[in-house]
């Protein structure tokens, strides 16, 4: 028994690759023992391997069997030693599955992927982020990365987590930043100086830059002041912290009901919302393009960031044109062929 616990213990030392040849091994050196001492029995090697492996897993269909003594002892000797090489192989497998499924919560593992979306310093807003992305496409694919020791949202698989400095290289490039769409760098709200929040996120999107230039970048800035050295480093959107809030609360002293009109084209887990249509090429002006989506269901809202175009319904719609209605989801997907 002793002998028995020793072996043990060095084959569970083996590294994966090592015990993966020893098995190979041990089961074509049986299948080829099993056919030499019983050719009759089996017929082809191919059946005593077939016989090997049915005893090994403990099946026993019973269609080959030892007849033989030789062959019997051969038997016991699978059973003992053959039947444990397998269980330690199952062990190391369902131990690698572990194993993988802590360095996921502790984010160590690296991001394989593309055209997925990287949320930077983890909060409650980074949170209804995710909820949001996932309400516009349940098949998005999202980066986490914070220094966090632990997967905030470990039960959603769409959602892959990286731990570092964000603003490191290597955390960066676990993230997959190189292959994503876009990147979300949140306010870190841990800390309490906003100097230093604005300074952390610009070291954030200055990597960012370096790494992945072409990919857009929105970061939630806390002082508009700050907004300059940003634009230095080439981000695409900003978003003011409590600009939006202070905002949306005096309308909703002043207008009632702004505030929920507002919430739905925020959100799309609400009512109608903002999307975007091509021009097509049967609408010459504003107006054409204005009654043929009203007809529809749609209202035309803007071109690019121009809000004031139902005062210029009888102008030519541009080239670089990019419109966006409002309207549910169901008509912007009959208007747009999806």
């Amino acid at each position: 028994m002793h002998f028995l616990l020793r072996i043990t213990a060095r084959l569970m030392r083996l590294r994966k690759t090592s015990l993966a040849i020893l098995i190979v091994l041990f089961v074509t050196l049986s299948a080829t023992i099993a056919y030499g001492l019983e050719p009759a029995t089996f017929g082809t090697w191919f059946n005593a391997l077939y016989w090997v492996l049915t005893t090994m897993a403990t099946v026993g269909y019973g269609d080959f069997f030892a007849e033989t003594v030789p062959g019997k002892v051969f038997t016991i000797f699978l059973y003992i030693f053959g039947i444990g090489l397998l269980s330690l192989v199952i062990g190391k497998v369902i131990d690698s599955i572990g194993s993988l499924q802590r360095q996921r919560g502790a984010g160590a593992l690296s991001f394989r992927g593309e055209n997925h979306i990287i949320l930077i310093n983890w909060s409650k807003k980074a949170q209804a982020a995710v909820e949001e992305i996932l309400s516009y496409s349940p098949g998005n694919r999202i980066v986490l990365v914070d220094e966090i020791g632990q997967h905030p949202l470990a039960h959603m698989h769409q959602v892959h987590f990286v731990s570092g400095d964000p603003a490191a290289d290597e955390t960066l490039l676990k993230a997959g930043i190189g292959k994503a769409k876009a990147a979300i760098i949140f306010a870190d709200a841990r800390i309490d100086e906003f100097s230093l929040i604005d300074g952390k996120s610009l070291l954030i999107a200055s990597s960012i830059e370096r790494l992945a230039p072409h990919i857009h970048t929105t970061v939630e800035i806390t002082q508009e002041k700050n907004i300059q050295n940003f634009r230095h480093v080439q981000v695409n959107e900003f978003v003011l912290s409590h600009d939006a809030i202070s905002r949306l609360a005096v309308r909703s002293a002043l207008q009632a009901g702004n505030s929920e009109l507002i919430r739905q084209l925020l959100s799309r887990q609400h009512g109608d919302d903002i999307y975007e249509v091509r021009a097509k090429a049967e609408w010459k002006t504003y107006r054409e393009a204005f009654d043929d989506l009203l007809s529809q269901g749609a209202t035309l809202l803007a071109d690019r960031g121009d809000l004031g175009i139902n005062r210029k319904l009888d102008q030519p719609i541009p080239a670089e044109a990019r419109l966006y209605i409002v309207s549910d989801e169901a008509t912007y997907r009959r208007i747009s062929g999806a």
